[in-house]
């Protein structure tokens, strides 16, 4: 088993969905103890500890504010042993009407096909100015 060609081939098939708005294959592969982090100093850095946690505190209020289907679309996959480096870009458009288009790099941490962790990078001033600050627990 090669699990760098696994993990990266796991990763692909999940942005190969995200492209097309299709995040479920995003959600399966998520551990039950998955851990979500935005890394930075603004509203949105901050740690998610645990699936339902992930989905409930963060993609519920936050997909609430989308008017559009959200896609994601990967630029390029870096990966060695059990770490995917993914390089994206996510489009939407709120409610408000205005255009969403963020730029990230996702580092991901797998183990046994499941996603363990994921360091989120992404233009924290450009989700404030768009998004305005997150809903707090």
């Amino acid at each position: 088993m090669n699990t760098t060609h696994d993990n990266k081939q796991l990763m692909q098939r999940i942005f190969d969905a995200l492209a097309d708005g299709d995040g479920r294959p995003f959600v399966d592969a998520m551990d039950e103890d998955f851990v979500w982090e935005i890394a930075g100093h603004s509203a949105w850095s901050r740690r998610w500890e645990g699936k339902a946690a992930v989905r409930r505190e963060l993609f519920k209020p936050l997909f609430a504010r989308f008017a559009t289907t959200y896609t994601n679309r990967a630029l390029r996959f870096v990966a060695e042993d059990e770490h995917v480096v993914v390089e994206c870009r996510g489009d939407v458009l709120t409610h408000g009407g205005a255009a969403y288009r963020n730029t990230y790099c996702y580092v991901c941490r797998l183990a046994g096909g499941k996603l363990k962790h994921l360091v989120e990078y992404m233009d924290t001033e450009h989700a404030m100015q768009v998004l305005g600050a997150p809903e707090t627990a």
